[in-house]
C-alpha cells in the first residue's frame, strides 16, 4: 500500500493535536491510538479507511488510504482535506511574529511552540458535532456522536475494516428527516438544529465551503436556527480555515487572561483580541491550552 508524505514546517505539536482529536473522536468513525489517527471516509459510491501517523525521520505525516477502487482525484482530494485538518500549511514563524506584540501572548507562544488548529475532515460532520456538544461535556457529546453514528450512519462493507471503525458518518440526506432528538434523548431544539443544518446543506452544498471572508461565513452559520456566534466561530475556526475566527464570550479564554486581577469582560476580551488579528484563532488556541494546563482539563469543552 502506498504511503503518502504530507510535510509541514516545524515546530509541530502533534502530540497535543492528537490528544484533542482523541478527546473529540466520534465513536465508530474515528480512532486515535499511539499518536495515529484513523477514520472512515466515503469515496464517491465507496468507502475507505484513512491512516495518519507522524513520520519517524522527517517533518511530515505519513498517510495510507485503504480504499478499494479509489481513483487519483478522490485520493488527492482526501490528502488535501488532511492537510487542512492537521493544519500542515501553517507558518510558525509568521504566527509568532503576528502574535508577538502582546507580551502575554508572546510568552504563551514561546512556551508552546508548534500549536496547530485541529481542523475537520468534513465540515458538515464537524458542525453536527458542535451542535451535539452545546451545553454538555466533551464526554457527553462523544457519547451522543456515537449514538448518532450507530443510528443514522452507514455501516462499512465487509471488505473495508479496521479496529473500532464501523460506520461512515451520516450524510445530510440521512439526517434531514431524522428524529434525532427522540433517538438520542436530547433537547428537541438541538435535534431540530441538526435537521435544519442538513436541509440547508442539501439546498446549498457550498454552505460550509472554506472561504476567506470570516464575517460572511459567520453570517451564513448564524442564520441557521440553533447556531449562535460561539458555535459559528468555532466551526469557522476548525472547519472553514478561518485563522481569525474567535469564539466571543468564551469562558476559557477569559479565564486564561486572568492574571490575578480578575477576568476580562466579553467586551474586554474582544478589545484585547484586536491586537491578535489576523491570527485570533491561534491566539484562542494558546489561551485554551493555558487554561487547560492550569486546570488539568480538556482544552475546549465542546
Amino acid at each position: 500500500m502506498t504511503v503518502h508524505a504530507l510535510p509541514f514546517r516545524p515546530p509541530y505539536d502533534g502530540t497535543r493535536l492528537a490528544a484533542f482529536l482523541s478527546d473529540h473522536a466520534s465513536p465508530g468513525v474515528e480512532t486515535v491510538a499511539g499518536g495515529a489517527y484513523r477514520r472512515t471516509v466515503r469515496f464517491g459510491g465507496g468507502f475507505g479507511i484513512l491512516h495518519v501517523e507522524p513520520a519517524a525521520e522527517e517533518p511530515a505525516l505519513h498517510v495510507r488510504l485503504d480504499a478499494p477502487g479509489l481513483d487519483r482525484g478522490a485520493r488527492d482530494a482526501a490528502l488535501a482535506r488532511l492537510r487542512t485538518m492537521f493544519d500542515l500549511d501553517a507558518d510558525p514563524a509568521a504566527l509568532s511574529d503576528g502574535l508577538g506584540d502582546d507580551p502575554f501572548m508572546a510568552d504563551l507562544v514561546r512556551r508552546r511552540p508548534g500549536l496547530r488548529i485541529p481542523g475537520a475532515f468534513d465540515p458538515f460532520e464537524l458542525t453536527v458535532r458542535a451542535i451535539l456538544g452545546q451545553q454538555v461535556s466533551v464526554a457527553a457529546a462523544t457519547r451522543l456522536a456515537g449514538r448518532l453514528v450507530a443510528a443514522f450512519g452507514t455501516p462499512l462493507p465487509g471488505e473495508v475494516s479496521a479496529p473500532g471503525l464501523t460506520h461512515a458518518f451520516p450524510e445530510p440526506a440521512q439526517l434531514v428527516d431524522a428524529d434525532v432528538s427522540l433517538i438520542l434523548n436530547m433537547p428537541r431544539a438541538r435535534g431540530s438544529a441538526i435537521r435544519r443544518l442538513a436541509a440547508a446543506v442539501l439546498d446549498a452544498p457550498d454552505l460550509l465551503a472554506p472561504g476567506p471572508d470570516l464575517e460572511a461565513s459567520v453570517a451564513r452559520l448564524t442564520a441557521l436556527p440553533g447556531i449562535g456566534p460561539w458555535t459559528a466561530h468555532y466551526v469557522a475556526m476548525r472547519a472553514l480555515g478561518q485563522a481569525d475566527a474567535f469564539p466571543p464570550g468564551d469562558v476559557g479564554l477569559m479565564r486564561a487572561l486572568d492574571s490575578g486581577a480578575g477576568r476580562p469582560s466579553r467586551a474586554g476580551l474582544l478589545a484585547r483580541a484586536e491586537a491578535w488579528r489576523p491570527w485570533r484563532a491561534y491566539a484562542a488556541l494558546h489561551l485554551w491550552a493555558e487554561d487547560a494546563d492550569r486546570r488539568g482539563a480538556p482544552a475546549v469543552q465542546i
